[in-house]
């Protein structure tokens, strides 16, 4: 029996530019590498999944299971049922005073789907997309994907790792098409305030680049009011506004997020979403539908908790020598500094010391039993990134050792 024959060109592996050109996300291969320790019976706590520690409230999964026991269970549109669409807007002028009609509105497989669809429907070979850093990871792979040019800003510490209308402007260029603004940010939880977001958007669109504003996390402010640039007069023309329910509604494995932007660009985005994954799943859309229309009352109680994790993981993580840490003003991560402990840092000699935050993340889950995120995933070389979505017992248990390790 002869062999199968395998094409010099493509060597059976050869694998696409494209796909070349982005990494496997960050937290997906640090929860890969706690689960194998949980396997092998380690016991983790874990700083690590942006996800919450809250159930589904019993409202959501209740409109669920009436959509199962109706047969919904059918194809919808592509992007989304009409009624879906309608509650995202419902929802989104309820809590901002904003004005969306359906279609200027996609339903997507989570909010990752809607950021992909749109840097895909926009971004051509080499146009530039200004990325503040620390940056999602996924951002800088999805421009990357699309073959488009990061061109990082830098924001500073001291400054609570704040974005500004100045920065922006001197980053942009005749190249640029996009500017991305995640506020609350991931992975620092910086807000960028309303009036400075207002004069973010002035620039983009005075220069002709689209503005991106990642609301994930939008209702889990601390000292601030909600707030979606969407609301200021004449700002639609120029701005993609992207979401989810996952946070806000503790249903990261429903997997519904969308975007909101100009109809033909909405249009564009549905195009492709038709040759990917088409529709969301239809009873996850009749559960968001539920989720937006019914009761709020459990957002509320969540971001009372985030609070006072919130306070009590910046308190213990200042407790740390070497350790410093900016107060988070949303979100639900807190993102250390541990310059002290990494390369030349002033506890280089310790043995709890790495060359690179990688290789402490790395050190803390085989040695300290604690899963973190190192900021190289962010696109910084001294922070690790913990996500409190987690109960204070599990949190302190978590800091304890984390204490003890830099002690070492």
């Amino acid at each position: 029996m002869s062999k199968t024959q395998i094409h010099p060109r493509t060597g059976g592996h050869n694998l696409s530019q494209r796909v070349s050109r982005i990494s496997i996300s960050s937290t997906a291969a640090v929860v890969a590498e706690a689960e194998k320790l949980r396997s092998e019976g380690v016991d983790l706590v874990d700083f690590g999944a942006g996800e919450p520690d809250f159930p589904t409230p019993e409202h959501i999964k209740e409109a669920a299971v009436r959509a199962i026991h109706g047969n919904f269970s059918k194809y919808t549109a592509t992007g989304g049922t009409q009624e879906l669409r309608a509650a995202i807007a419902y929802r989104h002028a309820a809590d901002f005073g904003t004005s969306y009609a359906p279609s200027e509105i996609i339903a997507t497989a989570g909010g990752k789907q809607a950021i992909f669809n749109a840097i895909c429907s926009i971004i051509n070979p080499g146009d530039e997309v200004i990325l503040p850093v620390p940056y999602w990871v996924t951002f800088y792979d999805v421009i990357n994907y699309a073959a488009g040019k990061a061109v990082f800003v830098e924001t500073k510490e001291e400054d609570n790792f704040n974005l500004t209308a100045e920065m922006v402007e001197r980053a942009i260029t005749p190249r640029t098409r996009l500017v991305i603004v995640n506020s609350p940010s991931n992975p620092s939880g910086a807000v960028v305030p309303a009036t400075e977001f207002e004069k973010i958007l002035e620039v983009t669109a005075r220069h002709g680049a689209w503005l991106m504003s990642d609301e994930c996390y939008c209702q889990f402010l601390y000292e601030d009011k909600p707030f979606s640039i969407g609301s200021i007069p004449g700002a639609k023309d120029h701005l993609i506004l992207v979401g989810s329910l996952s946070k806000t509604y503790a249903m990261t494995g429903w997997r519904v997020g969308f975007a909101m932007a100009p109809a033909p660009l909405v249009s564009a985005m549905t195009k492709l979403q038709s040759h990917s994954t088409s529709n969301p799943s239809s009873v996850a859309q009749k559960a968001a539908v539920e989720a937006l229309t019914g009761q709020q009352e459990s957002v509320f109680e969540m971001l009372g908790e985030y609070r006072r994790r919130r306070d009590f993981v910046v308190e213990k993580l200042r407790d740390i020598s070497g350790v410093t840490c900016t107060l988070p003003g949303g979100a639900f991560y807190a993102y250390p500094n541990v310059a002290a402990f990494v390369d030349a840092g002033e506890h280089r000699h310790r043995k709890s010391a790495a060359a690179t935050p990688n290789d402490l993340a790395k050190r803390l889950l085989r040695e300290a039993g604690v899963v973190v995120v190192p900021g190289e995933a962010f696109g910084t070389q001294h922070h690790l990134r913990l996500s409190y979505a987690n109960s204070l017992e599990n949190i302190g248990e978590g800091l304890k050792r984390m204490k003890r390790y830099f002690a070492e």
